[in-house]
């Protein structure tokens, strides 16, 4: 990190979630190798069930599992908006931030990042090219917004701590399943065993059960790709300034690796096995793509909007 005397009172307190102790953080190896070999087991006997269907896990994968298996099992129906766009954006503003010469404002690593969208050959690029003057408009604010805040309350990066902005892990043991995920900002360089890197992940609005289950995720994915886990794992909420903080243990990457295969399991059991989806409803069922044909999700959905107007 850089000098802190110039560091607002807010970049000071996040700064402070951030910094390594004095004391290094080390993992027993053997405990280490017991997990890995634990999930390398599991991967593998459901492999087996999945009868060699090839299976990508991810954070939504599990939070859609562990949540409602009937919006699990939905065709993904996926659009690009200016809304979901903005956070694509800004993200990729962040990072160009970190390496620009000289000091940017947040509009030129916006525009920047618009204009490298717009290069994309993906469905990404044929979604800003179109864009209504409009909807550019709503993108741009809005990635505005999110990397200001970001500039303005998150502590500098110093290239010495090595941050890495979506920074992507994959592991693929024997077997048809492989598990992968993309960080939003990682930082921290690597020292033999001694765990050092933090990983830090980019929030708007409210918090969430599952912000820390995908964190604990990613701390999992690290510690199965390159044997020795992250020491700190840090949910940063932009709006508010806030963050939530989870030092690494052997129990949270127990817990993750448990999790994980249990969603496994229950998408086995669902795809292979024939079971009814569960339906559990809640505040994702807003852009469910079964939205209009549940009717547990629609009661919900009612009810709620009640609430909020006996609130207002």
């Amino acid at each position: 990190m850089s000098d802190t005397t110039s560091f607002t009172p807010v970049q000071e307190r996040t700064f402070a979630v951030l910094r390594r102790g004095t004391e290094p953080m080390l993992f027993d190896a053997a405990a280490i190798t017991t997990l890995i070999d634990q999930a390398c087991a599991g991967v593998a006997e459901l492999s087996g069930l999945l009868g060699g269907e090839k299976l990508w896990v991810s954070k939504g994968f599990l939070n859609t599992i562990h949540g409602c298996e009937a919006q699990h099992l939905a065709p993904d129906d996926f659009a690009w908006k200016p809304a979901t766009a903005s956070g694509f954006v800004a993200h990729k503003a962040i990072e160009l931030g970190v390496h620009w010469r000289g000091t940017p404002t947040p509009e030129q690593l916006v525009d920047e990042a618009i204009a490298s969208l717009a290069d994309d050959s993906s469905r990404k690029g044929d979604f800003v090219a179109g864009l209504t003057d409009g909807e550019h408009a709503a993108l741009r604010g809005r990635a505005i917004e999110r990397t200001t805040k970001f500039i303005q309350q998150f502590p500098p990066l110093d290239p010495r701590s090595h941050p890495m902005l979506e920074a992507a892990v994959r592991w693929r043991p024997d077997g048809s399943i492989e598990l992968g995920g993309k960080a939003d900002l990682v930082i921290g360089r690597p020292q033999g065993r001694e765990s050092r890197r933090v990983i830090i992940d980019f929030k708007t609005g409210g918090r969430a059960t599952n912000h820390r289950e995908d964190l604990r995720f990613y701390a999992l994915l690290e510690t199965l790709a390159y044997r020795v886990p992250p020491r700190r794992l840090v949910t940063y909420y932009l709006d508010s300034a806030d963050c939530e903080v989870e030092d690494v243990t052997l129990g949270v990457l127990q817990a993750a690796l448990r999790r994980t295969l249990d969603g496994i399991a229950a998408h086995a059991a669902l795809t292979v096995g024939g079971r009814e989806p569960v339906k559990r409803v809640g505040f994702a069922c807003r852009w469910c793509p079964l939205h209009d044909h549940c009717a547990e999700g629609m009661a919900f959905l009612r009810r709620d909007d009640a609430s909020a107007e006996v609130e207002a």
